[in-house]
């Protein structure tokens, strides 16, 4: 974490003033090999409280809360900027975008988004958000630097969520009452592909060589492959049928692909499980228990920890991504919504 950096830097700058023999060297060299790892393992975990007008700050060495930031109100989706200097926020009753300073962790920037912002997503190659404004039935490009409306793209009725490929040529967006998954052209910002997803779809998310985007269905139970490299089409349906838990509670939401393309993660809600899923053969491998009514889902940076929202039981579990188990509860504000972990 940067003040942790600072205070090593400014105590490395102390210590170069210091007259050091081969001996003293030797300890601090030894030293300075025993609290890097520790410095280089620091992370933090941003949670929205939807109910709560609030984002938890945890560490992600001692899995507690160690802040809370106020933002505006009914705060959901979050994203970091292209930089890492900021976290946005996407505050749905105020019609904005917090921009959050992830040293001070204050708000500093507020930027209009249109109506009812619900996911956000970064472009990784302009300072662009791309916001689904859920009651307007567009998605709105908005540029971060320069404060201003880029565009906004038509696409289907009450858009949800919002999916970018890795090298920033194609975004999804879902529509939950068309149903569908609009694939944009972000050259020309038009959408140029429609695809019929399972009932209510709510996330996309690609994996980590672009060729699939992962699109959830929250009332269908279903995660839809897509094609993006050919025919743009749906290659495959992953259907969740969790054993003794009533069909009506399995909803998928959220989705976490690792890089290396073994595992996928589906939120399933109110069934309190996430499924996790072969990537390569789509087979359903286990359903893990987690809290209540599970929603979003962030793999930390090298993917040994996923973190789960819990909207009704108020809490983050932490799941081992090596033994695929939870091993922590972690008590946050009322209704988390997103989550993120700082890259």
């Amino acid at each position: 974490m940067p003040f942790l950096i600072g205070r090593s830097a400014s105590r490395a700058r102390h210590l170069g003033r210091l007259a050091l023999g081969p001996a003293s060297l030797g300890l601090l060299l030894g030293a300075a090999l025993v609290v890097w790892p520790t410095l280089a393992l620091a992370e933090r975990v941003f949670v929205s409280n939807e109910k709560d007008n609030t984002v938890s700050v945890i560490d992600g060495e001692t899995l507690e809360v160690v802040e809370t930031i106020k933002v505006g109100r009914r705060p959901r989706a979050m994203a970091f900027s292209s930089d890492g200097s900021e976290l946005f926020v996407a505050v749905g009753d105020d019609e904005a975008i917090d921009m959050v300073d992830l040293e001070s962790l204050k708000v500093v920037r507020t930027l209009s988004s249109g109506e009812d912002p619900e996911v956000i997503r970064v472009d990784p190659n302009r300072p662009y958000v791309y916001v689904s404004n859920e009651d307007d039935n567009i998605v709105s490009v908005l540029d971060y630097q320069q404060r201003r409306l880029v565009t906004e793209i038509p696409v289907g009725v009450e858009p949800e969520g919002v999916g970018i490929s890795p090298d920033g040529k194609w975004l999804i967006a879902t529509t939950e009452t068309s149903n569908m998954a609009h694939i944009v052209d972000l050259e020309t910002m038009e959408a140029v592909h429609h695809r019929l997803m399972g009932a209510r779809p709510r996330h996309a998310e690609f994996t980590a060589d672009g060729s699939e985007a992962w699109v959830s269905a929250e009332v269908g139970a279903t995660v839809s492959i897509i094609d993006m490299q050919e025919t743009f089409d749906v290659s495959h349906t992953i259907r969740f049928d969790v054993p003794g838990v009533p069909r009506e509670t399995v909803q998928a939401v959220g989705v976490a692909l690792t890089s290396d393309g073994r595992y996928g993660f589906v939120a399933l809600g109110p069934s309190n499980r996430v499924a996790v899923i072969d990537q390569q053969s789509y087979e359903v491998l286990d359903y893990l228990l987690v809290g209540q009514r599970v929603w979003h889902l962030a793999l930390n940076a090298d993917e040994s920890r996923l973190y789960t929202t819990n909207g009704v039981s108020g809490d983050v579990t932490v799941i081992d991504v090596g033994d695929l188990e939870a091993i922590r509860s972690i008590p946050v504000g009322r209704f988390p919504w997103g989550v993120v972990v700082e890259p």
